[in-house]
């Protein structure tokens, strides 16, 4: 009678009613990281940057050097010509660096950031699966860091199309695009930004469940994407490049062309999506047989 009682309790060694994919809500996630400051800051400052731009640009006193200006200043001289051309900008200017630091803020400093208070233990003695707990939290920083490119495309084109109105989209590559078709190939742009950033959240992510210091995962991912960008400028390599991470990372340029260019956009998706999935099946590997001792 008492093995019964105790095969009604316990289950395949588990209490009984447990359910291992009812541990650590995604909501409950989602909003315990909203209440964290930095993500307030970063998705705070993807709003405030178009409108510092906007701001900057009402300074412009019409004589500036443009000597020694790169292929990309069209960029720049049309980005107060509309709405989309506005948006266009904000995008350029923030796609080699900028995104590159949020997403890996949002993906390095999810685990690591637990390990460093103490609390990545408590969680796994819930007891959340290993494997639930890293999948919950790379769903939730992937949302943020898509939430990031969103708010500044958004905020960009609202806040540009108020100031300067819905007109064609212009640049150096591309004949005069009407305002649908534009606003259709700046979408296709942000689309494919957000495939190539999932190198940097991978490899933010492996590095998150490697060390226990958040900022070394965060700098870490920063400082090896923008080593990847340095070697790609070096044509002593060859055709080595092309398996560089960053060496599609400008493809983007294509799909403002005229006609579209998506050559370079297909090769740069496989490529980012084949090391973000390198990465982050390293990282469970990792963290399913870290000792976890904070």
């Amino acid at each position: 009678m008492a093995e019964s009682n105790v095969g009604t309790v316990v289950r395949g060694g588990a209490a009984a009613g447990y359910r291992p994919s009812a541990t650590l809500p995604f909501l409950a996630e989602f909003r315990r990281q909203a209440s964290r400051r930095r993500t307030q800051l970063a998705l705070g400052f993807m709003v405030l940057l178009p409108l510092i731009i906007l701001i900057a640009f009402q300074f412009d006193s019409g004589n500036d050097d443009r000597n020694g200006r790169n292929e990309f200043s069209s960029l720049v001289d049309l980005a107060t010509s509309g709405g989309l051309n506005f948006t266009l900008f904000s995008i350029f200017v923030s796609s080699s660096f900028l995104l590159v630091v949020v997403v890996a803020l949002f993906c390095g400093d999810t685990v690591a950031s637990e390990a460093s208070w103490g609390s990545l233990r408590y969680l796994l003695a819930v007891p959340v699966p290993r494997a639930r707990l890293l999948t919950v939290k790379l769903v939730v920083a992937l949302v943020y860091s898509a939430l990031a490119l969103v708010l500044l495309f958004g905020t960009a084109l609202l806040a540009g199309t108020l100031r300067y109105g819905w007109s064609p989209l212009r640049s150096q590559v591309a004949a005069e695009l009407a305002p649908g078709e534009g606003l259709v190939r700046l979408l296709a742009v942000l689309g494919y930004l957000a495939v190539v950033l999932l190198v940097v959240a991978g490899l933010a992510f492996l590095l998150s469940v490697t060390t226990d210091a958040a900022l070394g995962a965060v700098g870490g991912a920063v400082l090896l994407w923008i080593l990847s960008s340095i070697l790609d400028q070096i044509t002593a390599l060859g055709g080595l490049r092309a398996f560089l991470p960053t060496h599609y990372s400008s493809a983007w340029l294509g799909l403002l062309s005229t006609p579209v260019q998506t050559d370079d956009v297909v090769r740069g998706a496989i490529s980012a999506i084949a090391y973000a999935t390198l990465f982050w099946g390293l990282a469970f590997w990792r963290f399913t047989r870290k000792d976890v001792t904070s």
